[in-house]
């Protein structure tokens, strides 16, 4: 079980250690490198866009719940009320 972990972990390494010297190393590589650079850049403008638009939608969802608990308290509230002497008894 170990020695299969072992072998993983040692091809995974030269995997990422053979692409991240491709990338950098070879003329080649960095013109891959040069031309996803803008793609990711993108990608981490939108990231962020998008985590600013769940934040939004958090705030929005936390509002509606505060307006549902007032509401829902205040209508609790109403009904434990005692009657008043002006009020006439519904029996």
């Amino acid at each position: 079980m170990g020695n299969s972990r072992t072998v993983t972990a040692t091809v995974a390494g030269a995997v990422i250690g053979a692409l991240a010297g491709y990338i950098f190393f070879t003329d080649r590589g960095r013109a891959v490198r040069y031309s996803i650079e803008p793609a990711l850049e993108d990608l981490r403008r939108e990231l962020v866009q998008f985590r600013s638009t769940m934040q939004k939608l958090a705030g929005v969802a936390n509002e509606g719940w505060e307006l549902l608990n007032d509401t829902i308290g205040s209508v609790g509230r109403q009904s434990r009320r005692m009657p008043s002497a002006h009020q006439t008894s519904p029996f």
